[in-house]
């Protein structure tokens, strides 16, 4: 959609402090650790676009809480893994010979959103260290989430999403629906029927570009919608619109547990 567009749908123009009353009305609360997957085309025209979400964020959870956001850069990966969109086999080596290790300084989110790459560039957001499922942090418990991110089954046990889980963190959805919820891929793990596969990524090793090999499992977030129908019948989701947007404020340790129970079942 067009800023044009966008304007002429948009009753009222969004702010910084308007958004953050918003989400203060949908229960986000000074302290809180979130993880937040957003859309910035559905909120409607925002006054300072997407540095004033992210400050509208920050001015409710303040510094005592934790922003999260995955920052994951797919096309980090082995391009004869590649297929939305392929390209010519006859270039795999000249991209896995030229393609630049990941580095969490500079490399891009890939199709994550402009929230995501405005949070990038913010001042003392921390980035971890995986080169396709990285995440992004901000407040108080950055370190925690952020350090210790395992190069293998990099959505499970040894990555930010179970360190969220530990310290009872909360999913924003704004604008966006469960099969955006990377959290339920660590639902994914803990059933433990997934089949696993072998990806590899060029990351930095003793100051030189290697190629490293890894493992973890085939994801399957087609299934995380109907999961979401079914949790929200039987769980209670804060959903109320922030902007124009609708949202759902969800307990990150709910949402993982009953993708378990619902995938072993």
């Amino acid at each position: 959609m067009s800023e044009k567009d966008t304007i002429k749908s948009t009753s009222t123009p969004q702010t910084r402090s308007s958004l953050a009353n918003d989400l203060r009305n949908l229960g986000l609360t000074k302290g809180m650790t979130v993880l937040v997957h957003s859309s910035m085309s559905t909120l409607g025209w925002v006054c300072g676009g997407p540095v004033a979400v992210i400050q509208a964020l920050q001015d409710v959870l303040t510094p005592s809480g934790t922003l999260i956001m995955p920052a994951h850069s797919a096309n980090v990966s082995d391009p004869a893994e590649w297929g939305n969109p392929p390209v010519p086999e006859s270039w795999w080596e000249t991209i896995r010979e030229e393609m630049p290790a990941f580095d969490p300084q500079l490399t891009p989110a890939f199709f994550m959103g402009k929230i995501v790459d405005t949070f990038l560039t913010f001042p003392d957001v921390k980035r971890s260290y995986h080169p396709v499922s990285s995440f992004a942090a901000w407040g108080k418990h950055q370190d925690k989430i952020t350090d210790s991110h395992s190069l293998d089954n990099s959505l499970g046990e040894d990555s930010p999403l179970a360190r969220i889980y530990d310290l009872n963190g909360h999913v924003l959805l704004l604008g966006v629906g469960y099969d955006n919820n990377t959290s339920m891929h660590l639902g994914e793990y803990r059933a433990g029927n997934m089949p696993v596969i072998t990806k590899s990524s060029p990351v930095f090793e003793n100051g030189k570009k290697v190629w490293k090999t890894f493992s973890d499992i085939e994801f399957d977030e087609e299934r995380f919608p109907a999961i979401g129908e079914a949790f929200e019948k039987d769980s209670h989701v804060n959903i109320a619109k922030i902007g124009d947007a609708e949202a759902r404020l969800i307990s990150q340790p709910a949402i993982v547990d009953y993708t378990t129970s619902y995938l072993q079942k």
